[in-house]
Parts: C-alpha cells; structure tokens; sequence
C-alpha cells in the first residue's frame, strides 16, 4: 500500500490549507486516473508499474510511444534510431487544414516527428530492435516516411542480427499522401522479407486499434502475431462495414478475442506479462 504513505502528506497539506496554515503550499495534482472502463479510481504510480493496465478489471490504457518504451525495455537500454526526414507535401493536400499544418499539430501534440519512432534496446538483457507507431500522430497513419523508417529499422536488425518488435496502433494509410502511401504497403512487405531470408524472428503485436494499410501489410506478416486484449483489429472499421452491409454487427466484432478464435492472431498477451513472454520466446529461438 505505498500509494497510502505517498498520499498522507497531500492530505496533511490539504488539511493545513484548509485552517490557514502552510498557504504557499500546493496539492500534487495528477496522482489519480479514472478507468475508462470499469471506472476505478486509480493511483497513477502504481498504474504506472502495473504497465497502465488497470487493476480491477485489467483494462489497457492507451499508452504512447515514451510510455511503450518505459514499460516495454530494460531501463535506460532503449536507444534511438530515429532519423529526421525532410517534410514533403507531395500533393498540396488541403481539406479544412492544410496537410502541413496538421503534420506540425501532430508533432506539438505528441512530441514525436512522426507516426513511428524505431530504436535499439534490451528486453530481459535480450537486445531487440523495435517500430513503435504513435496513433495520436495523425491516427497512427502510414506515409512515406514511415514506410522509410520502417524500412530502415529491418536494415538494422538484419545488419546485427537481432530480432524486430513491432507495436501496430493505426488507422492505416495516410489520405494526404494519397498513392504514396498505399506503396508504403509493397515496401513494408518487401522490408519484411529481408528478415524472412535471414531467419531472423519478426513479432509483431497489434494494440488497439489497428486497421487499414497497416493491418493489411507489416502488421499481419509476423512469425507471431501477438494482440494486446480487447484490440480492435481489422481492415474496415465496425461502422464502416455496418454502414455498407446495413446489419448490425455482433458486439466483439474485430476484437482481438474473435481474430484469435478464427486464426488471425496467435496470442493475445496481457502488457504485464509480455516482457515475460517475449523472453522465452526470444530463448527458445536462440
């Protein structure tokens, strides 16, 4: 219970504002989060070690790509392989905001210079090199220069011979690079290859949600498919589909549940465990 010993003393100075005293003092503001879906209360550090996964009914938080690296590698092994690539608006794109103008929203907002950010690091002393896709940039979409990054990433794995994660969160293609990102599907599958000839393992893990161009190419092209509960999976959303076919759609449809039950995916691994998980994996394959 260290979330009672942390908490006693802002209850102290809440208590001392309150009568007067201590008035320069100030309350710690963010140490309780709500789960969105049974609604617990939640103390945020220990909602931190337990990976953001909530205690009571093991919801999975959305997490970005700082948080993904914190819960995912061995502390301060995690190295960048990030490089910057030159802004290109290929088509002038403009719908209510221009596309240049979102991609700079995209990048204040998140902190990221795009939808995937790769790096190099140890996972229970394990060295692995890893794509993460950020979906508050831009719904996690696929355009040139993730596709590049992409790319690049499988070069340095096959370079050192060390095997690639990849966490897929996405809406798919990128609508403001039109065609351009649609052969980001044909470059990722040719990346993914490259692995394949050097029998290097390639895992890929599919968090909520994942769908589109990125479902339909490196996503699905893993020696193991892994899903985070609950992830919603497919090419076109539910709403989509219902839309077109005019039916209503059973509830867990594209849930990581039923993709397993009809072979689309091979385990669905809670975020605690994967650590875990992935060493043995990784073990038996050495």
């Amino acid at each position: 219970m260290n979330w009672i010993k942390d908490f006693i003393p802002t209850i102290k100075r809440n208590i001392s504002q309150t009568f007067g005293e201590e008035k320069d003092s100030k309350i710690p503001e963010g140490l309780w989060r709500s789960c969105d879906s049974c609604g617990s209360i939640l103390y945020i550090p220990e909602l931190k070690k337990n990976s953001y996964v909530c205690s009571k009914c093991s919801h999975h938080f959305k997490i970005n790509v700082k948080e993904r690296i914190e819960v995912t590698f061995d502390k301060g092994s995690y190295k960048d392989l990030n490089k910057t690539e030159a802004f290109k608006d290929y088509l002038k794109f403009k719908d209510t905001k221009k596309y240049k103008d979102r991609f700079q929203d995209a990048q204040n907002k998140t902190e990221c210079d795009e939808a995937l950010s790769i790096g190099v690091g140890m996972i229970k002393g394990k060295k692995v090199v890893s794509a993460m896709f950020e979906f508050d940039f831009l719904g996690g979409s696929m355009g040139a220069i993730v596709g590049k990054r992409f790319a690049a990433a499988v070069d340095y794995a096959v370079e050192n011979s060390h095997p690639l994660i990849v966490f897929s969160t996405s809406g798919g293609a990128r609508m403001q690079e039109s065609m351009i990102s649609l052969f980001q599907m044909g470059k990722t599958a040719a990346a993914v290859k490259k692995l394949k000839n050097e029998n290097l393992p390639y895992i890929s893990v599919l968090v909520d949600p994942c769908y589109g161009g990125v479902t339909a190419s490196l996503a699905m092209l893993g020696d193991l498919i892994l899903a985070e509960p609950k992830a919603r999976i497919g090419f076109s959303g539910k709403r989509v589909i219902q839309d077109t076919v005019k039916e209503d759609l059973p509830k867990d449809f594209q849930t990581a549940e039923t993709q397993l039950e009809n072979g689309f995916v091979d385990k669905i691994i809670d975020r605690k465990n994967f650590r875990e998980f992935v060493d043995k994996i990784l073990t038996m394959l050495q």
